[in-house]
Parts: structure tokens; sequence; C-alpha cells
């Protein structure tokens, strides 16, 4: 017997308690037979004034974790998705691969992070070295996102972080921003562009601006999305979401 709405594929899913964005676009991509549920990591909504505030956030997370692991566990997932971002870019390529390890122990079945699935939805689009990136970050978690896109061999030739105020307010970060935002990282020297931060709500404006831009548009929440149904064997094209859905 399967799970009779999940019968595809149920996938567990942990992400900050502050974040309204990954839930609701999850959901907008989940094909039929497949099932979203959440574990929240709880952190407060501390203002986020600088590299401080984000550090001493980062470690709120990691102390927090395990405890939203074993509790998305108990609805006995196939799959694991972390619903956040920053933490999988900290440390590198090295320190990435160190959290999916633990996290895969702690659960007992794989897990699709934000950072893998990036690079992996790069090289979905050829031989792309250089990248924009846009974050919803302070200079000091913008600082472990290139490094994890250079240690991955990627030139990240510009990249805007927002500097939020505090997570709530990530999500509240307008379309029309990110537009701005978009255009601030762009360039002719610039392949492709990739935006992190799991409470940016950017799926579907990443779409629209790869018919501006002709170059691929890439959203956080679609890359990881994208690549936990793909490594699950689900092939479903999704209409939407931009190229890499639809495509690949």
């Amino acid at each position: 017997m399967v799970d009779a709405l999940g019968w595809r594929m149920k996938f567990g899913v942990v992400a900050p308690s502050t974040n309204t964005a990954v839930q609701p676009e999850f959901d907008a991509m989940r094909p039929r037979g497949v099932t979203n549920h959440f574990a929240r990591i709880h952190i407060p909504n501390d203002p986020l004034r600088g590299d401080e505030d984000f550090t001493k956030l980062i470690e709120t997370v990691r102390s927090e974790l395990m405890a939203a692991i074993d509790r998305v566990m108990t609805c006995e997932p196939d799959h694991l998705i972390m619903g956040m971002s920053s933490e999988t870019f900290w440390g590198g390529l090295e320190g990435s691969e160190r959290l999916r390890d633990r996290v895969e122990a702690r659960a007992g079945v794989k897990v699709t992070m934000g950072s893998d699935a990036s690079r992996q939805a790069l090289w979905q689009f050829g031989d792309i070295k250089r990248i924009g990136v846009v974050t919803p970050y302070v200079p000091v978690a913008d600082a472990q996102v290139r490094r994890f896109f250079a240690d991955c061999g990627f030139e990240v030739v510009r990249l805007k972080g927002l500097k939020c105020a505090s997570p709530v307010l990530i999500a509240h970060v307008t379309e029309r921003e990110l537009r701005d935002a978009i255009h601030e990282v762009d360039g002719p020297e610039v392949e492709a562009i990739i935006q992190v931060g799991t409470n940016l709500a950017m799926a579907r404006l990443a779409a629209t601006a790869e018919f501006w831009l002709d170059k691929p548009v890439l959203a956080i929440n679609t890359a990881t999305y994208w690549w936990a149904l793909r490594r699950n064997g689900i092939a479903d094209k999704i209409d939407g979401f931009g190229s890499l859905l639809l495509d690949h």
C-alpha cells in the first residue's frame, strides 16, 4: 500500500519558521501524486542589522535543524528537501557536503539542498562559467555564496545582496525590487543569473526574466524542487516556472 495522495512521492521539507515563500512555491510546482510535508525550524524574527546578527541566526538554525528533521520524518517521507538555502552554502562546497552527510545520517533518506540543486541546474545549460547572483543576505552570507560557487568552478561576476532587515521581511521584497536586482547583476559577460534565499518569492518572476534577457534565470526554489523531482525519477514538465522545469 502507498500513501493515498502521495502515491508517487512524499517529500519531507524543513524550512525556517519565518519563511512564507518556499511552501507556496513548492506547492505550486507539485505534480499530481506528489505531496510536500513541512516541518519548521524554530527561529526568531530578530533584526538582521549586519554580519553579527546573521551569524547568530545561522547558529540558531544549526541548533534547531535536527529537531525539525526528526519531526518531519515521523510522516515517513521518501525524500527530504532543505527548504532553506543559507546554511547549505556555508563553508563552501566542502561545508555543503558535510551538512548533506549529517542530514542524511539523521533522516535515513536522501536529501536535496539548494546548494547542490543550484550547480545541477546551471549544468543543464551547457558550459556556463560566469554568473550573476541575487541574495537577501548581508555580506558575511554573500561571501559564503561566492565561495560555494567558486568551489564549483563558477565565477560570480556580480552579486546583489539585498540586506533584508529581518527573516520575515525577506518575503516582503517585491517583484519590482527583484526585477531591479536582476538587471543590476546582469551584463553581456554574465551567462546566467541565479537567486538564492528561499524566502524570496522569485519562482515565477525568474521565468519571465528569461524572456527579457534570453539567458537562464534560476530561482532557488525552482532549482531545488526540480532537482528533488528529477533525482527521484519524476520527469513531469511543469509550465510557468521557466525553462528548467519545462525543458530539463
